[in-house]
């Protein structure tokens, strides 16, 4: 029996302060057994299925799930697998790429926002307003084509997002949405095992990009992005998870009993007809009946 709290909490990080990401093995698994692990993920897609129908019934609280990772870290299909006893209608999957001109034209947080989950619905973010601490940083270059005044690129600008990003995710805590943040921590020799696959099998050639290879070079400074956003941004009301990535049967299980666990604490319930509207139900259910 997988105790599936126990196992969200050994990867949440809701206080950043004195965060290493060399303290994180990627190729941890916590369970030898894959089969139970398994076993264990069906059970909370199950479990995740039920509480999403009363999140959506009872149309108080929203919840906003964050992955952000290097590249073949295995976000769509952790994504894919989680989620997949929810009803399509309650939930939506943005992935965020390349920004275009009218979005390059708006504050960093603007396209995102566009797209957060409404009261009852589960919102996925495929890569999130992360990426402008992330690989605007590695790239700082990039920062010159978001039309920036030039005296507000600063030494301090990252320092400035973090204090945005805080801002922001407590303002929607405070507003009933349930923000978990993944980081799906993949080592660089499975990063480059799982290229390698994909240089061998034609139908995921589409998957890969030469520009893949060279970020490859860039990876000590893109851990370290990594490793001070999870710091910085790490709260209670908006926690990060740094879950093994090197096993995708337990990254998925990992993710979903995260979920679970903090959906769980949101107390949903169906809601509950007054007695007036009993009335109006029993009223039709005789009307029907006596057709």
């Amino acid at each position: 029996m997988v105790e599936l709290g126990k196992l969200a909490k050994r990867y949440r990080i809701e206080d950043g302060d004195g965060f290493r990401l060399k303290d994180w093995d990627p190729a941890d698994t916590w369970l030898d057994d894959k089969a139970v692990a398994q076993e264990a993920l069906a059970q909370s897609v199950a479990k995740l299925a039920e509480m999403q129908d009363k999140l959506y019934a009872q149309d108080r609280w929203s919840v906003l799930l964050i992955f952000q990772a290097m590249d073949a870290a295995g976000k769509d299909s952790t994504i894919k697998h989680v989620m997949s006893g929810i009803n399509p209608q309650g939930c939506q999957v943005t992935s965020f790429k390349q920004p275009s001109t009218e979005e390059l034209d708006h504050d960093f947080m603007w396209r995102t926002t566009r797209h957060l989950p409404e009261r009852g619905r589960i919102g996925i973010f495929n890569r999130s307003y992360y990426e402008e601490v992330l690989v605007v940083r590695v790239h700082p270059a990039i920062l010159g084509a978001q039309h920036l005044p030039p005296k507000l690129v600063t030494k301090k600008i990252w320092k400035e997002r973090f204090e945005d990003i805080n801002a922001f995710e407590r303002y929607l805590a405070r507003n009933g949405t349930l923000v978990l943040k993944f980081f799906l921590n993949v080592s660089k020799e499975e990063q480059k095992k799982r290229f390698l696959e994909r240089l061998d099998e034609p139908e995921k050639h589409w998957k890969f990009q030469p520009s893949d290879v060279a970020e490859r070079q860039l990876w000590p400074d893109y851990m370290k992005a990594y490793e001070e956003m999870i710091r910085a941004t790490a709260t209670p009301h908006a926690p990060w998870h740094v879950v093994p990535a090197d096993s995708k049967w337990f990254t998925r299980l990992a993710v979903a009993a995260a979920i679970v666990d903090a959906v769980e604490g949101l107390g949903l319930a169906y809601p509950k007809v007054e007695p007036e509207q009993a009335d109006k139900l029993q009223a039709a259910r005789a009307a029907l009946e006596n057709e």
